[in-house]
C-alpha cells in the first residue's frame, strides 16, 4: 500500500479516536463538579433542583422588572424566546431589552417553565455526556448497592393455586436461581458491565453497580416483571369512578386495582392508573380508566419485542410479536371488540390506550414512550419474568475500596513504568526508539479511544490488561529492531534493512498476538466480573498495540526514508556489517 493510503488510514483512525474520546475527556476534565454531581443524581432530584431553582430566577426576574433593570445575565436565553414571541404576536420588538420587555410577552407560568426547561436540558446534556463517557469501576469510583429481598411466600402460595401442592425445597431453589439468571442476563442486557450479583443467604440476592448508574433506571430492570396483559376498557365504569371521585375526593384504589368501598363499579372491574413517561423520564400518573378483570392476551405470547421508530415524526415504540397461538387468540379477542377501547397494561400500569380498528393478528405496537424506555420495556419482556417476586430491602451509594491517593499512587507508577521503558528504548535503539515511543503513545490513545466508544468500564483487572498490552507492544518493537540489526550486519541498506525486518518479524509478532487474543476471547465468554474486564481489555489491547507496531511505525520509518531523505538506519549501538564489501549498512 502506498504511503499517503497509509497516512490518510492513520488520520482517519486518529480524528475517529478523537471524536470517541470526546465524551470521557469532557466529562472528566471539563465539566465543573458541581454540575457533575448534579448530573449524577436521580431523576428525582434533578427535577427539584430544575423547578427550584427556576423558582429563584423567576422571582428575580420579577424583582428586575420592577426596578427597570435588564434581563439577569443567567437568564438572558429568555430574549430569543421572547423575540419569537413578539413576532408571532405581530408586535414591535423592543429596542432595548429588559426585564420589563422580556415578561411582557410571557405569562408568570410560561416564563416559569422556560427557565425550568433551560436547567433541565442543561443538565440532561451532561448526564448524557457522562453516559457516553468511561465509566470507573466499583473498586476506583464506588457505585450502588442494592440488597433485594426474594417474596418466598407469594411464591409457594402461588405454587399452591398452580398446582394444587406445597412447593418442595429443591423447587424452591430452582425457581430462586432461575430469578437470579434472568436478573442477571437483564442486567447484561442493558450494557452495565461488570455488575457483581451473587446470592446472599437461601432469599437474597445482592447486587453491586459499577459507577455511577441512574438509580431509577436500576430499579426498573431490576423490579420491572415484563407482566404485560391486554384489557378493555369500560367506559361506563370510568364514568362512574370519577363521578363518586368527585363526591369523595381523595379515594385511591387498592394497589390490585379494587376499591376501598364496594359497589361502585362492577365486580368485573378493576380500576388502573394511566401514566406517561414526563420530561424527567419518570413515570407520571395522568388520571384513571376502568378495565375489565378479563385478560384479553397475557405478556406469555410474546415470541419477541423491539424498539422501533414509526410513523411521520418517528416517535418511539415498543413492538411485540406474538407467537402463532397468540396471534389466533388476540385476533378472535380484537375482532370481537371493534371500536372499544384497549388498554395496555404492564406491571399494573395502563401505559396506552388505543380504540380497536380491526383484528390485529401478529404484532402490537406501545406508544407513548421514549426511546431509552421502549428499550427497557422490550428487554424486560425479552428477558421473561422473574419467577420470584423480589423486594428491594436495601440501596445505597457505596464508596470506592481504594482511596484517591492510592489511585494517584498506582498511576504514578504507571507513568513511571511507562517512563523507564521509553527511556530504555531511547538509549538502546537509539533513533528508533524515538519511532517506539510514538507508537506506544499512539497505541495509548487508540486503546481508551475503543473503550470511551465502547462505554467500557474501567477496573483495576483492566487496567492491567492494558498494561500487559502495553508490554506486548513494547516487545514487538524490540523483535522489529533485533531483526533491522540482523540485515544491517548482513551489510544491507537502511530501504532494504526496513523492509525485511519488518517481513521477517511479522508472523512472529502475529502468531503471539493471535494466541494471546484467543485467550482473550475464551476468557471474555466464560469468565465473569473482574475477569471478563481484564480480558476485554487486553483483546483491546492487542488489537491496537499490532497495529501500531506494524502498520504506524513501518509508516513512520518510511516516511523518514522517502520523504526526510534519511540514508542511515540508527537502530543501536556499534553494529557493524559482517561482509566488508557492503559498507552502506553501517549505523
Amino acid at each position: 500500500m502506498k504511503k499517503r493510503y497509509r497516512f490518510f488510514i492513520v488520520l482517519v483512525i486518529m480524528g475517529l479516536c478523537l471524536v470517541f474520546l470526546y465524551p470521557t475527556v469532557r466529562w472528566y476534565f471539563f465539566v465543573p463538579k458541581d454540575e457533575q454531581n448534579l448530573a449524577l443524581g436521580s431523576r428525582e432530584q434533578i427535577r427539584d433542583y430544575a423547578r427550584r431553582t427556576a423558582g429563584g430566577d423567576m422571582e428575580k426576574l420579577i424583582a428586575a422588572a420592577r426596578g427597570g433593570e435588564g434581563v439577569p445575565e443567567e437568564m438572558e436565553f429568555l430574549v430569543d424566546e421572547a423575540r419569537k414571541n413578539y413576532k408571532s404576536l405581530g408586535r414591535e420588538i423592543p429596542k432595548t431589552w429588559d426585564a420589563a420587555a422580556v415578561l411582557r410577552v410571557f405569562s408568570r407560568s410560561d416564563v416559569q417553565n422556560a427557565i425550568e426547561a433551560h436547567y433541565r436540558d442543561r443538565i440532561f446534556k451532561v448526564k448524557n455526556l457522562q453516559q457516553n463517557s468511561v465509566q470507573l469501576g466499583l473498586d476506583l469510583s464506588g457505585g450502588l448497592s442494592i440488597v433485594l429481598q426474594g417474596n418466598m411466600e407469594g411464591l409457594e402460595s402461588r405454587f399452591r393455586e398452580q398446582y394444587g401442592r406445597d412447593i418442595t425445597d429443591e423447587e424452591r431453589e430452582a425457581l430462586f436461581n432461575q430469578a437470579l439468571e434472568v436478573l442477571s442476563r437483564r442486567i447484561d442486557r442493558f450494557g452495565l458491565t461488570e455488575p457483581v450479583i451473587r446470592k446472599q443467604g437461601t432469599d437474597q440476592i445482592y447486587v453491586e453497580i459499577p459507577g455511577t448508574a441512574d438509580p431509577e433506571r436500576i430499579r426498573g430492570i431490576i423490579m420491572g416483571k415484563g407482566g404485560l396483559a391486554f384489557h378493555i376498557v369500560d367506559e361506563e365504569a370510568t364514568d362512574t369512578f370519577y363521578r363518586y371521585l368527585r363526591e369523595h375526593p381523595g379515594t385511591v384504589p387498592n394497589d390490585d386495582g379494587t376499591l376501598p368501598v364496594e359497589g361502585v363499579v362492577p365486580d368485573d372491574v378493576l380500576i388502573l392508573g394511566i401514566y406517561e413517561r414526563g420530561d424527567y423520564g419518570l413515570d407520571e400518573w395522568k388520571g384513571y380508566a376502568a378495565v375489565k378483570k378479563q385478560v384479553g392476551l397475557d405478556g406469555n405470547h410474546i415470541r419477541d419485542a423491539r424498539a422501533e421508530r414509526t410513523g411521520q415524526f418517528s416517535k418511539p415504540v415498543a413492538v411485540f410479536l406474538l407467537d402463532a397461538e397468540g396471534g389466533d387468540i388476540f385476533y378472535e379477542f380484537t375482532s370481537a371488540n371493534v371500536k372499544k377501547p384497549l388498554a395496555i397494561v404492564l406491571d399494573n400500569r395502563i401505559r396506552s390506550i388505543a380504540t380497536i380498528n380491526g383484528g390485529i393478528h401478529e404484532s402490537v405496537e406501545l406508544s407513548g414512550l421514549d426511546m431509552d424506555e421502549a428499550n427497557d420495556i422490550a428487554i424486560i419482556l425479552r428477558t421473561a419474568a422473574l419467577p420470584v417476586e423480589l423486594e428491594v430491602v436495601n440501596q445505597q451509594t457505596i464508596g470506592p475500596s481504594l482511596g484517591a491517593e492510592t489511585i494517584t499512587q498506582g498511576l504514578y507508577a504507571l507513568l513511571g513504568g511507562l517512563a523507564v521503558v521509553m527511556i530504555f528504548m531511547l538509549l538502546y535503539y537509539r533513533n528508533a526508539g524515538i519511532n517506539a515511543l510514538i507508537a506506544q503513545a499512539l497505541n495509548i490513545y487508540l486503546m481508551f479511544s475503543i473503550l470511551s466508544v465502547l462505554n467500557f468500564t474501567l477496573t483495576l483487572p483492566s487496567i492491567a490488561g492494558f498494561i500487559l498490552t502495553i508490554g506486548m507492544a513494547v516487545d514487538a518493537n524490540v523483535i522489529i529492531f533485533e531483526r533491522m540489526k540482523e540485515e544491517l550486519r548482513l551489510g544491507k541498506g537502511r530501504r532494504a534493512a526496513v523492509e525485511a525486518g519488518f517481513e521477517k518479524a511479522f508472523w512472529a509478532i502475529m502468531d503471539s498476538n493471535i494466541t494471546t487474543f484467543i485467550a482473550a476471547l475464551f476468557l471474555s465468554q466464560l469468565g465473569t466480573g473482574p475477569i471478563k474486564g481484564f480480558a476485554v481489555s487486553l483483546a483491546i489491547g492487542v488489537f491496537s498495540s499490532v497495529f501500531t507496531a506494524l502498520f504506524v511505525s513501518r509508516l513512520i520509518f518510511d516516511f523518514s526514508t522517502d520523504v526526510m531523505g534519511s540514508k542511515k538506519l540508527s537502530v543501536g549501538w556499534f553494529i557493524k556489517p559482517i561482509r566488508a564489501d557492503h559498507s552502506e549498512g553501517r549505523a
